[in-house]
């Protein structure tokens, strides 16, 4: 065995997770010590649209410069050529914010079944801590958790006579799907004329 084989084969590893509410990474594979190529899942409701990536990654080593790809975006323009840069979250600091470096969106020469290519976003990041668990995003995360619990707090017994809240119907998940209503529910129909 090599020098390099060795050093490459004693660094860790990623280990990459999507499995979790609004999640979206479909394969990520290692084609150096510390850069992955990365496929996404289609977005849902779409005809073979992707632009929406959350994923988290541990075993995270400090100060190692990773390089991400994502080869299979459609769009031809992006954000990211403009200075946008991925969303991320370090479980040990707790909090949001955007980085990355070497940031790059172009086409790529992986064609597509109707004709056409696929496209790349590249980006480099160093990790500040050693073990972490890091979430990246295109942007905030919202989920449908999210979503009903920020309904139930606008639906608190304060609010009682402006906001109530129904199921519509259910989602083809099986989630229900609210309708808010927002009136003034102690006035009296005359009171309204």
């Amino acid at each position: 065995m090599n020098p390099e084989e060795k050093v490459a084969e004693e660094e860790p590893v990623l280990v990459f997770e999507s499995r979790f509410e609004s999640g979206n990474l479909r394969r990520a594979v290692q084609i150096g010590p510390y850069e992955y190529d990365l496929i996404l899942k289609y977005d849902y409701g779409t005809n073979n649209y992707t632009q929406w990536f959350y994923f988290s990654v541990k075993n995270t080593k400090k100060g190692a410069n990773y390089k991400f790809n994502i080869i299979n975006l459609v769009k031809p323009e992006s954000s990211y050529n403009q200075g946008m840069k991925p969303l991320v979250y370090s479980v040990a600091d707790q909090h949001w914010h955007r980085d990355g470096t070497n940031i790059a969106y172009y086409q790529n020469t992986l064609k597509k079944k109707g004709g056409g290519f696929y496209y790349t976003l590249t980006f480099q990041l160093q990790f500040k801590h050693d073990h972490d668990e890091v979430y990246l995003s295109h942007c905030y995360p919202y989920t449908y958790s999210d979503c009903c619990d920020h309904l139930q707090s606008l639906c608190v017994m304060k609010h009682k006579e402006r906001i109530r809240r129904t199921v519509l119907c259910r989602t083809i998940a099986g989630n229900d799907c609210d309708m808010v209503i927002i009136t003034n529910f102690s006035s009296k129909p005359e009171d309204i004329a």
